[in-house]
């Protein structure tokens, strides 16, 4: 009895399948070597978001959330786990945030190194914002 099939291009299509499959179990491997880089928010970041949240440079929609949270009405666990997200005061604040945000964005959108994105940390209030040359409020340098 002979067989349809061409056993060099079936052998081709094991071999293929193999490596594949060793290919699958190395990336396995690797990536359970990675580690998280968070595991969720501490209550350290709870209460320096507090401290932020209270401090006088911080926008009013988060002052007044902040004095909604101090009295009980909600914990800052349940705002960053969106379980406050519908809560219009929680909207407020959040939107607060938005244009930093956006800003960050386009920075690692055009190609800025995440890293850098991040270090460039808190906005500065001030500069004219008109200037290219001017450091802009995310970065601390505009060049």
């Amino acid at each position: 009895m002979t067989f349809p099939y061409d056993k060099a291009r079936l052998d081709a299509l094991v071999a293929d399948v193999e490596q594949r499959m060793a290919n699958v179990e190395q990336t396995a491997r690797e990536a359970s070597q990675v580690r998280m880089r968070s595991r969720g928010m501490t209550q350290a970041d709870f209460a320096e978001i507090s401290r932020y949240a209270n401090s006088p440079g911080a926008p009013r929609e988060l002052k007044d959330l902040a004095r909604r949270v101090d009295a009980g009405e909600m914990s800052w666990e349940d705002i960053a786990s969106g379980r406050a997200l519908d809560d219009e005061g929680v909207q407020r604040a959040l939107q607060t945030g938005v244009p930093d945000l956006q800003r960050a964005y386009t920075a690692i959108q055009e190609g800025d190194d995440p890293e850098d994105v991040i270090s460039a940390g808190t906005p500065r209030p001030g500069g004219r914002g008109d200037d290219d040359d001017e450091p802009n409020r995310f970065t601390e340098d505009a060049w």
